[in-house]
């Protein structure tokens, strides 16, 4: 019986499965061109699916941008809030004048305590 199912089958070479009943989804072909290299990359996206309007190029690795009917796809710029850093919130809540005289402090303060002669040892090795 086990000579019998394999004879005849090259394993590996060719799958088991058929595409009967199968239904491939739309397509549709997306070109994007590198300004850097003027060279052209085709993808294909889901005829649903948004693409992007940027790809990185195969050759160069430079920014390749959309193409629809032969012209580029212009990137529009969006109105969100730009990205804020600590120091940004830090001056949102205290002046410039304010933390200058806090570092004074703190610079003080570190000053007395080495001067005192209070040493603190290593923890550890």
């Amino acid at each position: 019986m086990a000579d019998r199912s394999l004879r005849g089958i090259r394993l590996g070479a060719q799958s088991l499965q058929s595409e009967e009943g199968v239904v491939f989804m739309e397509r549709r072909e997306t070109t994007y061109t590198c300004d850097a290299c003027g060279t052209d990359t085709i993808l294909m996206f889901a005829a649903d699916a948004e693409a992007p309007h940027g790809w990185e190029c195969r050759t160069c690795g430079a920014e390749a941008r959309l193409q629809v009917d032969g012209k580029s796809v212009a990137v529009e710029e969006d109105d969100s809030k730009a990205v804020r850093t600590h120091w940004d919130m830090l001056m949102e809540r205290r002046t410039r004048a304010e933390l200058e005289e806090l570092l004074e402090e703190r610079l003080a303060y570190l000053r007395a305590r080495r001067g005192a002669g209070e040493s603190r040892e290593k923890i550890g090795a």
